[in-house]
C-alpha cells in the first residue's frame, strides 16, 4: 500500500473550495473504510508527544540550595600562578669578594639591612632607603673577614676573622662592643645566633657556644668534626643545631643533652654526603625537617628527619650545592650552584620538581641571603657581583609594607664601597 498517497487522500483529498476544485462526495461505505484506515494508521491524533493528562511535576535532581552553593563554590577565583622573573632585579659590583666555598660572607638582618664582607671590609646596605655605609675595615694581620651574621634583633652584627677572633658590632652607632678571643685556633668561617648565644665554627673543627652577656663567654664546646666547620644553622625553636663540615659530615646537636662540663656528644651523626656540607636550611613549616647540600663531589640535596636521623629523600642536582633557602610563604626550596651552570634552582617541595632555573652569575653562587619579608633573595658569587632576585613572589602584606627601594642603592659609589 502507498501510505503517502493514502494519507494525502484521507487528509487533503476530500477538502473542497478553491484550493480543491476536484473534491467529490463519497459513499457511506467509502467513508467507513476511510475511518477504519485512519485508526489503523493512527492519523486521528492531532498532537504528537503530548501528555494525555496534566504533565507530572518535574523532579528536582539537585536541590536548589545545593545547586546555589555549588555555583558559588565554582565562582571562587582560582589561585593565579606566580610569575617567576628569570633575571635579577638589579646587579651590583662586589669587588674583592673572597671566592671561598667554606666562608659565609653575606647576611640579611631582621631590620632589613644587608651585610657583606669584601676582603677586609664589611659594608651595610639599608634596603629600606637604599643607603650604603662602611662598618669596619680590619687590618691585614686580622683579615680577611671570613664570616658575618646578624643577631636576631637586627642591630648587632658578629664578624668572624681569619685570625680566629670574633668581633661584635652595634650597627646603629657603628661601634665595636667587644672581641671574643680564645674560641678557635684558626679562622672562623661560620656563625649562628640563638638569642644571646653566638655559636661559632672554625677551621679547627670545633663548635663553640658563646654567651655574649658574660665575660667568660665560652659556655659549651661541640666536638665531632675533624675538619673545618663551614655550615651552622639553629632550628627555629632554638632546640637543635645543625653543623656541616669539610669532612662530609652533618651533626645534629640537641640543647637538652648539652653539657657545660665537657665536650657535648652529638644527637645524630649523618654520613650520607660524599663531599663538604656547607648548605643547611631548616624548614619553616616543619620543625624537624632539615635540608642539606653537598659540594662538588656529591652534588645532592638531602632531607632529614632530625628527630630520628633518617634520610627522607635525596636529589642529584648535577652540580656543587653552595647554599639553600626555604620560601617562607610557599612549600618551595631555592638552591644555588657552582660549575657548570652557576645557577639558582627553585624546587617544589616535596615533589622536587624544578619550577625555575635562574642564570646570570658567571661563577659559582657561593652566598645567599633572604630579605625579612621572605620575598627577595640576594646572591653573591665568585664573579664579584651581588644580585637581587624576586624569586619568592610578593605577598600582598609584604608588598604594602615594604617601602620602595632605591633602584641604584650604590649610586654614590663607583663600586660597592
Amino acid at each position: 500500500m502507498d501510505l503517502d498517497y493514502a494519507h494525502y487522500m484521507l487528509t487533503q483529498g476530500r477538502k473542497g473550495g478553491k484550493e480543491n476544485p476536484t473534491a467529490t462526495v463519497h459513499s457511506p461505505s467509502r467513508e467507513a473504510y476511510r475511518k477504519q484506515l485512519a485508526e489503523a494508521l493512527n492519523l486521528n491524533r492531532t498532537r504528537i508527544l503530548a501528555f494525555k493528562n496534566k504533565p507530572p511535576t518535574p523532579v528536582e535532581l539537585i536541590p536548589q540550595g545545593h545547586l546555589s552553593s555549588y555555583l558559588h563554590y565554582q565562582a571562587k577565583p582560582t589561585k593565579t600562578r606566580r610569575c617567576i622573573p628569570q633575571t635579577s632585579e638589579r646587579t651590583l659590583d662586589a669587588p674583592d669578594l673572597v671566592d671561598d666555598f667554606y666562608l659565609n660572607l653575606l647576611d640579611w638582618g631582621s631590620k632589613n639591612v644587608l651585610a657583606i664582607a669584601l676582603e677586609n671590609t664589611v659594608y651595610l646596605w639599608d634596603a629600606s632607603n637604599g643607603s650604603t655605609s662602611e662598618l669596619v675595615t680590619v687590618g691585614d694581620e686580622d683579615g680577611p673577614v671570613t664570616s658575618v651574621n646578624w643577631a636576631p634583633d637586627g642591630l648587632h652584627l658578629s664578624i668572624g676573622l681569619n685570625n680566629s677572633n670574633v668581633q661584635l658590632w652595634d650597627s646603629a652607632s657603628c661601634k665595636q662592643l667587644r672581641t671574643l678571643r680564645g674560641c678557635h685556633r684558626s679562622r672562623v668561617g661560620s656563625m649562628a645566633w640563638n638569642n644571646h648565644i653566638l655559636t661559632t665554627g672554625g677551621m679547627d673543627g670545633k663548635i663553640i657556644n658563646n654567651d655574649v652577656r658574660i665575660r667568660s663567654h665560652i659556655v659549651e664546646t661541640y666536638r665531632g668534626h675533624q675538619q673545618e666547620v663551614c655550615g651552622l644553622k639553629w632550628s627555629t625553636s632554638g632546640q637543635q643545631l645543625a653543623s656541616g663540615g669539610n669532612d662530609n659530615l652533618i651533626h645534629i646537636w640537641d640543647r637538652s643533652v648539652a653539657s657545660s662540663n665537657s665536650a657535648t656528644q652529638w644527637f645524630h651523626r649523618l654520613e650520607e654526603h660524599t663531599s663538604a656540607v656547607k648548605a643547611l636550611a631548616w624548614c619553616p613549616f616543619q620543625g624537624n625537617l632539615l635540608a642539606s647540600g653537598g659540594g662538588g663531589g656529591d652534588r645532592s640535596i638531602k632531607f632529614w628527619n632530625t628527630h630520628t636521623g633518617a634520610c627522607l629523600n635525596s636529589i642529584d642536582t648535577g652540580s656543587q650545592v653552595c647554599a639553600l633557602l626555604w620560601n617562607k610563604n610557599e612549600r618551595e626550596l631555592l638552591s644555588s650552584h657552582g660549575f657548570t651552570q652557576n645557577q639558582l634552582i627553585l624546587w617544589k617541595y616535596p615533589s622536587m620538581l624544578k619550577m625555575a632555573e635562574l642564570t646570570g652569575h658567571t661563577s659559582r653562587v657561593l652566598y645567599m641571603a633572604q630579605s625579612p619579608d621572605g620575598c627577595t633573595v640576594a646572591t653573591a658569587a665568585g664573579d664579584e657581583t651581588l644580585r637581587f632576585w624576586n624569586v619568592f613572589g610578593v605577598p600582598e602584606v609584604a608588598a604594602k609594607a615594604a617601602p620602595k627601594a632605591n633602584p641604584e642603592p650604590f649610586s654614590r659609589f663607583n663600586r660597592i664601597r
